[in-house]
């Protein structure tokens, strides 16, 4: 149970009085601040704990607190930003906002965001620039939780000291946490819907299919899955050697490499990283990114997350008995090349891009280039060719992958899968907005703009915020119910069904909400097609 404690503020005489929420939970107490409208936030509440001596590492569970904790600062995990390192290691916490609502007898439902950036940047609170109030109008408890990125939270070396996927090990210790003492806040620890956009979403797509306890009881998949091409990398042994030598400490041997970068500052670190420009060793290269996850070796005493390829695994408990919501966006693709000349354009090279996700053991054929330039450019002009590569980046990328997942987790049993496909354009798509552009429907992250309160956006107007109230209400139902729609209100006048193998189901999130089968069919049966001739190269 949480309560409410009067703090009175004395400078001579009585200025005013403020209330501060104070919580008592199994590791001890701690103190929130008001979020406005009587709700309360909890910021930078530690969950767990980075080993200093190996950074690269498992962390543990946080032990608690002898004094009251003053939860009144959120944090930020080590990485780049702007090139430039910024952030810290000891940053395994999370944000914690309380709707007015709730109490002891009141236990509501709880979200837990997971954020995007690649696995290599991002934060709780997209760098203390959003806020969820949205969703306290709806009565669910929502925490946003930071995990170790880039070399931090992904480097893997086939050791016991650093078996990869530490980033992916911290959530796991987050959501323990959240088992364990969200009810002291008036949270229901039976009811946790885990939800993530781009890498929260691999990541909440992970845990589903992992060996671990089920740590949530519904997943919203958002423009992230494990199909998506970079999730999955080879291991490097060379990395911290390189750095190593970077930084003046000359080694051949791993282990020593990782023992002598532990003593580093990590923004020393992560700046020496972004330096570097060798494929394998920048965390932004696209052709070989490291820092990602991966399928791990087993070693005693090391628990593991991601222990084999997706395609390996045939059955899911925890898959069957999860409702799930998956969806993208329309123009997920416009993100990257948003900004590119003409020239990108002219030189585009599919065959390049098939081989980040086909291993042909040599060349791409000709023939496979040939099928795909052939269907997404059927035209000499320009235009034509802008259009063609948007869209196969967006279908190689983002939405085949997507549909492959569903194929996935339909085939290992999923029983309640709704999909989603988000098309609306307004004044809040995050990313066209940060970006500046415009580009038919939405982007990758675009729906994020209308479910949380972004400081870059003023006062929102009428048809934007019935978007809001729509996809805050699709969100916080299925929270509630396991259904994005349980009755049809003027807000939502269809009724949506889950998708099923012989039955596939999905709702377009547009000005209208709009009922179909597949998202871009026909584009999506090519991609069946080529996987049948070519499926066996797959990465």
């Amino acid at each position: 149970m949480w309560v409410i404690v009067m703090i009175l503020t004395l400078c001579g005489v009585v200025q005013g009085v403020s209330k501060a929420p104070l919580v008592s939970t199994k590791l001890g107490q701690i103190k929130g601040s008001e979020l406005g409208d009587g709700h309360a936030q909890f910021l930078g509440v530690p969950y767990a704990v980075v080993d200093k001596n190996n950074p690269f590492g498992p962390s543990t569970p946080h032990p608690g607190f002898n004094e009251t904790f003053e939860a009144n600062k959120s944090k930020m995990c080590s990485q780049i930003n702007d090139n430039v390192a910024v952030g810290i290691l000891d940053s395994l916490a999370m944000n914690i906002y309380v709707p007015k609502t709730a109490d002891s007898q009141n236990l509501l439902p709880v979200m837990v965001w997971i954020h995007g950036g690649g696995f290599v940047g991002g934060s709780a609170d997209d760098k203390g620039k959003s806020s969820p109030i949205e969703f306290m109008k709806h009565d669910v408890i929502v925490i946003g939780i930071n995990y170790r990125l880039g070399i931090y939270g992904f480097m893997n070396l086939d050791i016991p000291e650093v078996p990869g996927n530490q980033g992916l090990k911290d959530q796991v210790l987050a959501f323990r946490w959240i088992r364990e003492n969200i009810e002291a806040f008036g949270g229901n620890p039976n009811n946790v819907t885990a939800f993530g956009s781009s890498a929260g979403g691999i990541s909440i797509n992970l845990h589903l299919v992992s060996p671990n306890e089920k740590l949530f009881d519904k997943a919203i998949i958002q423009s992230g899955t494990v199909y998506m091409r970079f999730w999955l990398s080879e291991v490097d042994y060379t990395i911290p050697i390189r750095i190593a030598q970077e930084l003046g400490f000359n080694t051949t041997d791993k282990l020593e490499a990782v023992k002598y970068l532990s003593t580093i500052d990590p923004l020393v670190v992560l700046n020496t990283v972004n330096d570097l420009k060798h494929d394998g060793v920048n965390v932004k290269s696209e052709i070989n990114p490291k820092t990602v996850p991966y399928v791990e070796k087993k070693f005693q005493g090391v628990e593991n997350l991601v222990t084999e390829k997706i395609d390996n695994i045939v059955s899911s408990n925890k898959v069957e008995t999860t409702p799930i919501l998956l969806g993208d966006n329309s123009n997920e693709a416009a993100v990257v090349i948003h900004a590119a000349d003409d020239e990108f354009y002219k030189r585009f090279d599919f065959g390049r891009h098939l081989s980040l996700g086909f291993d042909f053991k040599g060349p791409v054929p000709e023939e496979a280039v040939k099928s795909v330039k052939d269907f997404y450019v059927n035209d000499d002009n320009l235009d034509a060719l802008k259009d063609g590569v948007l869209k196969f980046m967006s279908d190689f990328y983002f939405s085949h992958p997507t549909q492959k997942t569903q194929e996935f987790l339909l085939g290992i049993g999923a029983r309640s899968l709704y999909r989603y496909m988000f098309s609306y354009s307004g004044d809040r798509n995050m990313i066209k907005a940060i970006n500046n552009f415009t580009v038919n429907g939405a982007t990758h992250g675009d729906e994020l703009g209308y479910l949380f309160s972004y400081d870059i956006f003023g006062k929102t107007n009428p048809q934007d915020q019935i978007m809001v109230d729509r996809m805050v209400t699709i969100w916080t139902n299925f929270a509630k119910y396991g259904n994005p729609t349980p009755t049809k209100t003027d807000l939502f006048p269809i009724k949506w069904e889950p998708t099923t193998k012989y039955s596939p189901k999905y709702v377009d999130i547009d000005q209208d909400l709009t009922l179909g089968t597949v998202p871009f069919p026909e584009r999506m049966e090519f991609w069946t097609k080529f996987y049948e001739r070519y499926g066996q190269y797959q990465i």
